[in-house]
């Protein structure tokens, strides 16, 4: 089996003409072929904003593309019936589908309630006024096109714990839910940016009334009966008590596949935090690298000036290796978006290269970078910005090196601020290869590969160097590359 190599199949600007799950089908012998192990999806359930819906704002976890909510039947990225071939599809070619778990909050509620509330600061959300008032609120979803199909649960302001917009008196902000649960607090286990980071947006789900907390386990075991479900990517990990996602992911291995691969996005660079959250749950489940992430945004802007020795400074993948997962870019942090932070396309080879051919971590591709996006969107500016994310053309190449070449222990050359390298050894059954990277001017990194590589001539198998290189008697050769570029150096008889 090759080792586990992840892609984002959409990003934010996926077109909202239906046709995605359309194209994981038709990609997916391709995708199986190139290297591509997992197939992490878009959220496929019916979000408040309809076919224009990337889904983060979730209104109906069931309305698979299937009933007439929130103005279609289909999702942005196709209905039901396609949405069941995509996961067959992926599954039959052997890949493991990732299906997006948005539990956090609710959007696009039915009707309104009377509710309880009490105003929070928002800048310190453990701030939280002492009197509490009457108001009306969007809390109450009952899914009239669906019909109680598939769940009969109605969600109301029992199920919540906070929401950001009031009538009557008409107000917007942050309002605490005065209700039976939590003694009008807010959860714990959770991040503690804000003083307490429970409250995200919506109708902010109470994962202490134990009937949400059931029917959000009902939820994954049905889900897991519509279409195949090899693991789960878990949006808004901060704002969710980690005693939830505890259990929650235990439930599911136990009643699905105890192999399921998970992994949460905890948005946060620092390792201290990440090491308490993966405590709380366990160590369950995996994390994406957030500051190595942060490490080649940096690189990719300052050029050779930023000390290649260092890229993985902070890094999740340097401290717990076993619970990282890597990443050049994703649906956030792409151009025009909330937390964007893009890599510069010149280092994404660079980058491509130290999340894929290493030995530690699991990576995860970028839809753009593999096949490219065009988009248009207003800026922080205010104007709007025609953007272009360019394919990278070595990234299919690289992806096949993972899985060919990527093998046995790893050495590191790490000597040079703008030249670096590492090789992998190899097995007795699989090669091994030597990759060299470079931010700067043209270099060359010597490799000592041991005295049974004497004679071996070895090529560039991105094609980024003409020439080949022989190991001299000693076992020893120096591998070039290429200024601001990489080269994967592998022997010329495998």
């Amino acid at each position: 089996m090759s080792p586990r190599t992840l892609l984002q199949f959409f990003h934010w600007y996926t077109p909202a003409d239906g046709k995605l799950w359309k194209e994981v089908a038709e990609r997916a012998d391709d995708l199986a072929n190139l290297g591509i192990t997992d197939v992490w999806l878009p959220p496929a359930y019916k979000g408040a904003s309809g076919v224009s819906s990337v889904g983060y704002d979730t209104y109906d976890l069931f309305d698979l593309g299937e009933f007439d909510q929130k103005g279609a039947v289909a999702t942005k990225y196709g209905d039901r019936s396609s949405f069941e071939k995509a996961c067959r599809s992926l599954h039959t070619s052997g890949l493991r589908v990732l299906h997006d778990v948005v539990f956090n909050h609710k959007m696009g509620a039915d009707e309104k309630e009377s509710v309880k509330v009490r105003r929070v600061n928002a800048e310190d959300r453990t701030e939280i006024d002492d009197q509490e008032f009457k108001a009306l609120a969007y809390t109450r979803f009952t899914f009239p096109g669906r019909k109680g199909q598939h769940s009969k649960f109605i969600w109301d302001k029992q199920c919540f714990s906070g929401v950001d917009v009031i009538e009557q008196p008409d107000e917007s902000g942050v309002f605490k839910l005065v209700n039976e649960y939590g003694d009008g607090q807010w959860n714990e286990e959770v991040d503690e940016e804000l003083g307490n980071f429970d409250y995200l947006m919506g109708a902010d789900v109470e994962f202490r009334n134990n009937a949400v907390y059931e029917e959000l386990k009902y939820w994954g075991r049905w889900l897991s009966e519509q279409v195949p479900v090899g693991g789960f990517r878990l949006d808004a990990a901060k704002h969710i008590p980690a005693w939830f996602f505890r259990d929650w992911v235990g439930h599911m291995r136990e009643n699905i596949d105890p192999e399921l691969f998970v992994v949460a996005e905890y948005w946060h660079p620092d390792m201290a935090a990440l090491g308490s959250y993966l405590e709380l749950v366990d160590k369950q489940l995996m994390l994406f690298d957030v500051a190595l992430h942060y490490n080649f945004h940096d690189a990719s802007k300052q050029g050779a000036d930023f000390d290649m020795r260092t890229i993985f400074d902070g890094s999740l993948v340097a401290s717990m290796p076993g619970h990282a997962v890597t990443l050049v870019d994703n649906h956030d942090t792409q151009p025009l978006q909330s937390l964007e932070a893009s890599v510069e396309p010149w280092f994404k080879p660079l980058a491509y290269a130290l999340i894929l051919l290493r030995e530690q971590g699991v990576p995860c591709v970028f839809y753009p970078d593999l096949y490219g996006a065009s988009y248009r969107d207003f800026g922080d500016d205010g104007n709007e910005h025609d953007i272009e994310m360019p394919v990278i053309d070595s990234l299919p190449k690289l992806i096949e090196a993972r899985s060919r070449f990527a093998h046995g222990a790893q050495t590191d050359v790490f000597d040079d601020p703008t030249c670096i390298g590492f090789i992998r050894h190899g097995t007795a059954e699989q090669p091994g290869c030597v990759v060299v990277l470079s931010n700067g001017a043209a270099g060359e990194k010597s490799a000592d590969l041991g005295a049974d590589f004497a004679g071996k001539t070895f090529r560039d198998f991105l094609g980024h160097r003409d020439d080949e290189i022989t190991v001299g008697d000693d076992g020893k050769a120096a591998f070039p590359v290429e200024g601001g570029s990489v080269s994967v150096w592998v022997r010329t008889d495998t």
